[in-house]
């Protein structure tokens, strides 16, 4: 991986996770599916919604496919889909940040410009401050703020702009590839996906687990 002057991240499945149990609320909690059961859905759920994205023909949004599927699969009654679906869209239930988060973050910033670039709600400041990372970023683009989501290339742009910083100088790290992966290459930016369920590990795609790998890539 070419070395970059400025690294913009993602946030959902990124830096900050699900926090399944606010999420889930509605469905009782020794029903709810451990991780591996929801990563394996988040696998099967983007594999799908990335097939969808590409070919032009996406009928619902990747949280409302993801709940179908765990519905279906909890047997569960199909009315809950549409809290579920509000309830992971809320920038709140995001609060679940890995050990070393802030450490690994301060390491990469020191030898890079950082900032992310967010489909969120709106308050991923809010969020960010909360979980104690904020502050390591120059600048936060979240398209509830911006009008405009992932993968149009006119957030991307938002986001240099914000970041006086030019697209083939910059790598974009986020989870998805239909979304984030694409989205920032056709904005003319060096992407990698941070693939922790492991969707994409038998894709020839640049990837990494870890905020670990990442800095190890960009040594």
């Amino acid at each position: 991986m070419a070395d970059r002057r400025v690294i913009f991240f993602d946030v959902g499945n990124t830096l900050l996770f699900p926090n399944r149990a606010k999420i889930l609320a509605p469905i009782s909690s020794d029903r709810h599916p451990t991780l591996q059961q929801w990563q394996c859905l988040e696998r099967k759920t983007k594999l799908e919604f990335d097939q969808g994205m590409t070919s032009g023909r996406v009928d619902h949004s990747f949280w409302w496919i993801f709940h179908t599927h765990l519905l279906q699969q909890l047997e569960e009654r199909s009315s809950l889909r549409e809290v579920l679906v509000e309830n992971t869209r809320s920038s709140a239930n995001w609060d679940h940040i890995p050990p070393g988060t802030r450490d690994a973050l301060s390491r990469i910033g020191q030898n890079f410009r950082i900032a992310v670039i967010s489909n969120s709600d709106g308050k991923i400041e809010q969020v960010l401050s909360r979980c104690g990372i904020a502050d390591c970023f120059e600048s936060i683009t979240d398209s509830g703020t911006v009008g405009i989501e992932k993968p149009r290339t006119e957030i991307f742009q938002a986001a240099l702009s914000a970041m006086q910083a030019r697209a083939d100088e910059s790598l974009y790290v986020g989870d998805m590839y239909s979304v984030d992966y694409l989205g920032a290459r056709n904005a003319g930016m060096e992407a990698v996906l941070f693939d922790v369920s492991g969707a994409y590990r038998d894709r020839q795609l640049p990837r990494v687990e870890s905020l670990e790998q990442l800095e190890a890539s960009l040594r």
